[in-house]
């Protein structure tokens, strides 16, 4: 609304001093006869400002948020901060108006160029307006203007004897330039006596000394990460939009935008002209216009032009941090700057690391290579050119190569694929665009150029570019001199290899591994006439190293055999490559190697080793910063799987959250599933996990991951009372370890030991140290399991004992606390007939003890006042998962609104404010 349509506020008048001071409500700082809605010769107050602004339509209401906001109230201040269109206003705006307790808060939108006098002209209506509000306690005396020390001490006193606080709304407070205008507001916050509770929305932190409170635990901080959407936000604004998107579409928009609260609108409304939604997610960057200009106008406009300028030449980095940003714009400051940006948070991203990478938003990643390329050309190639140079000597030779080519620096690139070419394997594709393609001259005179830019393409995982680089090489390389025509080989070899590998085809990549082998099967020396000067006359030549073969074609090999489900090849194949990686100091291709070399001995049980390697992995320098996240997933997945055995589950699912780039590939998801599946049904969710493991292992890559699926998939079906599923699927399986142990362990629970004795395999055989050791010692437990049935109870200790002593060096928890109930009983009596391991076997006998009691075949029992119906047990049962409702909505086939709806209902029935009260009220009621 335009200011000129205003209303006019009239402060009240005549208002009691409850301090017995003189009226300051209708005193002025320096005249006596000040009209309530106006200062002294001053305009007008404007009733916009002293009231909530109405949220744009549709309104999507955030309980997520009001709750932290009513919880935040409670306390003296209370600060939402973030950039432009991160929804401040908004969440505040419907908060203030939303219902409570007492009064509505006293609302303040501070206005651009807001002076000292007139801020606290506006306050003082502000807190008229809200004195005005309570009966039951008379107004604070307000100066309306800057007022001196005796007024805010009278005031403070005042506020501090009232019987119910007031809130304080201030709007954007970034507004406010001079220091000293808020210098009475603080002092009235720490005097009052928590009767005064601020709540203000700023684009940056006020300049009030918040780490006063923050000490002290008194300041809630609501920032961009909280104020971005969820994923069930993004469809639920999608919904209330009328558009119909797709669940993957939804989870696109969510990443695209990350959750930006007003690119989700311009989202949402050019979604809703669009004839196909998906489509236009994605297409939806940040060259659309309208946000372009927002972001253009409203983000960086603001920014001192310093800023400005540094945000615009790193744009020639996917990623940067101090030093990058210092070599790209010459500036020492760069990284101050960055840092200053990055502190409001929203578009500047950090990755936490040390020294801190700095990755802006996507859609102002956009924005910013627009206005990188209106600079001169000669000035960007000289970004690139400084990008390769840092690069390169930063050990990141897939950048570098990236910036020389696009410098035109051919000389450069060459020399980076003949000296690092080991590390320009496409581990972990990122898709960046296409340099110009070499000149044919320059490849006419060095045809390992072509090599160079056919490796750029297969890094960023452009097949198809990659293999059209590599076509005009081979030509132009036939008249080389032998040495150089050998290296020249043997660098094709390794392009192809980095092909085949993108091409999915393992048999392929066994073949073109070995064909790169083949090229160190003879120590190389040079012949001919031409030999000596052709190595002489290039410094690049005799770069290529044994070691550098072995460890780029045993990590292919390895990556085969793991994506096949061969761990016993490819843990071998990991392990020779990472020792070859490390004497020839390629930290990428040992990164590689080491994380997935720390799955599989978690995988295989050895679980000391695998958190030594992860911890490696995840401590060397390529995993830092932004790049190689498929490598860190793997490290942070091992470390899943060795929470997940030592039963520490909310350690396990904290990393399995970070695993999620591991997930994307056949070996690795498949052991994803093993673990999740196996956290759910511990949490009591064996629906989520049948599901999990069932579509696991349907595309489990080789027999032996596939036994193991359907091994813990059948223990799942027994626990739930689908016996008969469960024979099925064993017998079906195979006759490997798992299998066997879980038929054994499924004829004892059916009370059947001759069975369950005969179906058990010898885990004391010389052929079982090769089994998993989870299978093992589970093999052992029902060993001694039946000896105790038997009556055997020497036997049975002697062959607990021996469990422990395997299951000790490397902290197994999981198969004691979640055996079956005999093994409770054998741990017990091992405390009192000793034991050598009686500190554990204490600790075992709690935890198995504490391990929640599972409903009776009878039925659960169900005391609610009013009962759920069917759809809201069957919601209830997916509360259990780490499904999200937009998931959940997706499993049922309904809409996200109506699970919403259930999900309320649920929480009200239970008497729950969220998830977890409510699967805990229901485990209790037994009603899961």
């Amino acid at each position: 609304m335009p200011e000129e349509a205003d209303q006019v506020v009239t402060a009240p008048s005549g208002t009691r001093d409850i301090t017995g001071t003189p009226d300051l409500l209708t005193t002025g700082l320096d005249s006596p006869d000040v009209a309530g809605g106006a200062l002294p010769g001053g305009p007008p107050l404007l009733a916009s400002r002293l009231t909530p602004p109405v949220p744009p339509e549709p309104v999507l209401l955030r309980p997520r948020l009001l709750d932290r906001l009513d919880q935040g109230a409670s306390g003296p201040v209370t600060l939402v901060c973030a950039p432009a269109g991160w929804g401040k206003t908004t969440l505040l705006s419907t908060w203030a108006q939303g219902e409570r307790d007492g009064p509505a808060p006293a609302w303040l939108t501070v206005a651009e160029g807001e002076t000292t006098r007139r801020l606290w002209g506006y306050l003082a209506a502000a807190l008229r307006t809200a004195a005005a509000d309570d009966p039951d306690d008379g107004p604070p005396p307000v100066p309306d203007g800057p007022p001196r020390p005796e007024q805010l001490e009278t005031l403070a006193a005042a506020l501090a004897a009232r019987e119910r606080h007031v809130l304080l709304v201030l709007d954007d407070l970034h507004r406010v330039t001079d220091p000293a205008a808020l210098t009475g507001l603080e002092f009235l916050l720490r005097h009052s006596d928590g009767r005064l509770r601020l709540v203000a929305g700023a684009r940056s932190e006020p300049p009030l000394a918040l780490h006063r409170w923050r000490l002290a635990g008194e300041l809630t901080v609501i920032g961009a990460d909280d104020l971005a959407f969820t994923a069930d936000e993004v469809a639920d604004l999608l919904v209330a939009h009328g558009v119909s998107v797709p669940a993957p579409a939804v989870a696109r928009l969510a990443e695209r935008t990350t959750g930006w609260p007003a690119g989700l609108r311009f989202a949402a409304l050019a979604l809703g002209d669009g004839a196909d939604p998906a489509r236009a997610v994605e297409r939806f960057a940040g060259d659309q216009p309208d946000v372009a200009a927002y972001l253009r106008d409203e983000v960086l406009a603001p920014l001192e032009p310093a800023t400005r300028d540094v945000l615009r030449r790193v744009a020639v980095a996917v990623a940067v941090h101090a030093d990058l940003a210092a070599a790209l714009t010459g500036r020492p400051d760069a990284g101050h700057l960055l840092a200053e940006a990055a502190r409001e948070g929203g578009f500047l991203h950090q990755d936490g690391g040390s020294p801190q990478w700095y990755r802006p938003h996507p859609l102002l990643a956009d924005v910013l290579r627009d206005e990188l390329d209106r600079l001169p050309a000669d000035e960007v190639r000289e970004l690139h050119r400084r990008a390769a140079g840092w690069y390169a000597g930063h050990d990141r030779p897939a950048d570098a190569l990236r910036h020389a080519l696009l410098a035109g620096k051919w000389a450069g690139a060459t020399e980076l694929l003949v000296t690092r070419w080991p590390e320009l394997a496409p581990d972990e594709p990122a898709a960046v665009p296409a340099p110009p393609e070499p000149p044919a001259e320059a490849v006419r005179r060095d045809p390992e150029l072509a090599l160079a830019a056919a490796a750029e393409r297969a890094y960023a995982g452009d097949r198809a570019a990659a293999d059209a680089q590599l076509r005009r090489a081979p030509a132009d390389a036939a008249d080389l001199p032998a040495p150089r025509r050998d290296r020249f080989g043997r660098l094709a070899v390794a392009v192809e290899l980095s092909l085949a590998r993108l091409g999915g085809d393992h048999e392929e990549v066994r073949r073109t591994a070995d064909r790169l082998l083949a090229t160190i099967t003879a120590k190389e020396s040079p012949s001919g006439p031409d030999a000596g000067s052709a190595v002489a006359g290039d410094p690049r030549a005799g770069t290529a190293e044994r070691d550098d073969v072995r460890a780029v074609a045993g990590a292919a090999h390895g990556l085969a055999a793991l994506a096949e489900g061969e761990l016993s090849t490819a843990r071998d194949h990991f392990a020779a490559a990472r020792e070859a990686a490390r004497r020839a100091g390629r930290p990428r291709t040992e990164l590689l190697c080491v994380s997935r070399s720390a799955l599989l001995e978690a995988a295989r049980g050895a679980l000391r080793a695998a958190e030594e390697l992860a911890r490696e992995a995840l401590a060397m320098p390529p995993c830092q910063g932004w790049s190689s996240r498929s490598d860190c997933g793997y490290a942070y997945l091992a470390l899943a799987f060795v929470d997940w055995q030592r039963d520490r589950p909310a350690e396990a699912a904290a990393h399995l959250a970070l695993a999620g780039p591991a997930a994307a590939e056949p070996g690795g998801a498949a052991l994803t599933a093993l673990c999740r599946a196996g956290l759910l049904a511990d949490g009591g969710d064996p629906g989520g996990a049948l599901r999990m493991l069932a579509e696991a292992r349907t595309a489990a890559p080789g027999p032996e991951l596939a036994e193991w699926l359907a091994a813990d998939e059948a223990q799942v079906r027994a626990v739930v009372g689908d016996v008969d599923g469960a024979r099925a699927l064993l017998d079906a399986a195979g006759d490997g370890p798992a299998p066997a142990l879980a038929a054994a362990r499924l004829r004892l629970r059916a009370g059947d030991a001759r069975a369950a004795e005969r179906a058990l395999p010898d885990w004391t055989a010389a052929g079982a140290a090769d089994w998993p050791l989870p299978v093992r010692l589970g093999a052992g437990l029902i060993d001694a399991t039946l000896a105790g049935v038997s009556g055997d109870a020497r036997r049975a200790g002697r062959l607990l004992e021996e469990v422990l002593a395997l299951a000790e060096p490397d902290g197994f928890r999981r198969v004691f606390t979640r055996a079956d109930p005999g093994v409770r009983d054998l741990l017990a009596a091992r405390l009192d007939s000793g034991t050598a391991y009686w500190a554990t076997v204490s600790e075992l006998v709690r935890g198995v003890d504490a391990q929640p009691v599972t409903a009776t075949a009878d039925g659960p029992a169900r005391t609610l006042d009013e009962p759920l119906t069917e759809r809201e047990l069957t919601i209830l049962r997916y509360l259990q998962s780490i499904l999200s409702n937009v998931e959940i909505a997706a499993e049922l086939s309904l809409s996200v609104n109506t699970v919403k709806t259930h999900v309320r209902n649920i929480y009200r029935k239970l008497d729950a404010t969220r998830r977890r009260d409510a699967v805990r009220r229901a485990r209790e009621l037994r009603l899961i």
